[in-house]
């Protein structure tokens, strides 16, 4: 029997992803590999359409794709498996059935249930930061519901559908997956909300005076003592918000977490935060540091034309590896660049000098990011420092929108100026690289 030695971690479910914040199915178009065939990760497995586009849908690991079950045409709900990438292509093993849990909790309110999204092709749980609307009240499709965090961004999630909240199926800092219920939304108002978590805890039913509002949270800092559990991973729950506020102003919510103020974090704390004593400035300044953000505009992109002819001419057939060479020789030395889309994630190591076909996949951590949102709604970015240097790519008109965000203690103004100015010219002329 045929087995895969690169992969070597048991089956793995292939999902419907989840690419926009209202989509709740999509569509096969076709499948790009057969029952059978061997996928790397990063092979593009089928297309899926949904109201907004058509995209293709990357193998998540390396391995022989068995179990297909979705056909081309079908309307698939966000979440559910449609194949399995498996150890041989004669696994036969089926999917493990769902368990009927033991002690049953009540039954929820009839409605429509509002799942965890997945806000990137690898992402396969959210941490819930915190709700938005209090348990019981009405709200309509467009409003706010919950926050949700994931190894990439902090974002708000909308409703999705009009009708009260009737019950929440977990609490701030629960890790959820992807397209498990996280909510139900009635369409009459509750008698008596339901409120769970994540954790095998007693179902709780609030009282019939549904919309009283939370206790607010204190004035000042709590005690250590009285801190709620630091999540796992020493994250910090925050709402984007005040995430980029805090940024502007040179608050650092650590300060919060040492002070053992509760998580998750709102605008509402951001005046504890300003309240706590001030530190002492360091030696060298005692100004706040803020993050550099630049902006810069392509009127045509000559990306597209460029990659085709590398493809053709000199066999370059991975685009992520130009763009990952054209802004690694835009820094001006040696580099390792990784490209994000959609959550999925290349990491390249960009040789000093304007060859392309030096350029390598790595597993080294990179010192540049590049975020590729031409396929995404988005008109603008602004999410603050990161890690390393994040070059973000949006659509706009025939050409390119470029952000750059960093801190500059990666990056010193005058750098990142000279990075942003190089990479716009590569983009708008690719050829000029080879000049």
């Amino acid at each position: 029997m045929p087995r895969n030695e690169t992969s070597g971690f048991g089956p793995h479910d292939v999902t419907m992803p989840q690419l926009g914040m209202a989509q709740d199915a999509g569509k096969i178009v076709s499948w790009l590999k057969a029952p059978g065939d061997k996928v790397a990760k990063g092979d593009a497995l089928f297309e899926v359409e949904t109201d907004k586009a058509t995209m293709e849908v990357e193998a998540q690991a390396n391995g022989y794709l068995t179990h297909v079950t979705a056909a081309e045409g079908e309307d698939v709900p966000v979440g559910q498996a449609i194949a399995r990438i498996s150890d041989s292509a004669e696994e036969d093993t089926p999917p493990p059935a769902p368990q009927p849990q033991a002690d049953a909790p009540d039954a929820l309110p009839e409605g429509r249930e509002i799942t965890m999204p997945q806000l990137g092709m690898a992402q396969d749980s959210g941490v819930l930061v915190g709700w938005l609307v209090k348990l019981g009240a009405q709200v309509s499709a467009d409003d706010l519901l919950f926050e949700v965090e994931t190894d990439k961004a902090t974002m708000e999630v909308p409703a999705g559908a009009s009708g009260y909240l009737a019950a929440t199926l977990a609490q701030a800092g629960d890790a959820v997956p992807v397209g498990q219920a996280v909510a139900v939304i009635a369409s009459s108002k509750p008698d008596a909300p339901v409120a769970r978590g994540m954790a095998a805890a007693p179902v709780t039913k609030a009282a019939p005076k549904a919309d009283v509002a939370p206790e607010p949270k204190p004035a000042a800092p709590a005690k250590p003592a009285q801190a709620a559990p630091a999540p796992a991973g020493g994250r910090i729950l925050a709402s984007p918000k005040l995430r980029r506020v805090a940024l502007e102003k040179g608050l650092d919510l650590t300060r919060l977490v040492q002070a053992g103020h509760p998580q998750p974090y709102h605008m509402r704390d951001l005046e504890v935060l300003e309240a706590l004593p001030t530190q002492a400035p360091t030696p060298q300044s005692g100004l706040a540091v803020q993050a550099i953000r630049l902006e810069a505009e392509c009127a045509q992109s000559g990306f597209a034309p460029f990659a085709t002819w590398a493809a053709d001419a000199h066999g370059l057939q991975d685009a992520d590896a130009l763009l990952a060479g054209l802004a690694g020789a835009s820094l001006g030395r040696a580099a390792t660049v990784a490209v994000d889309r959609f959550g999925a994630s290349r990491v390249y190591d960009v040789p000093a000098g304007r060859s392309l076909s030096a350029v390598t996949d790595s597993a080294n951590p990179p010192d540049l990011r590049i975020r590729d949102l031409r396929m995404s709604a988005l008109s603008g970015v602004s999410l603050g420092a990161e890690d390393v240097p994040v070059l973000t790519l949006l659509k706009k008109g025939d050409g390119l929108a470029l952000v750059l965000e960093c801190d500059p203690a990666h990056l010193a103004p005058d750098a990142a100026i000279a990075l942003l100015s190089e990479f716009a010219g590569r983009m708008h002329d690719p050829l000029r690289h080879l000049l």
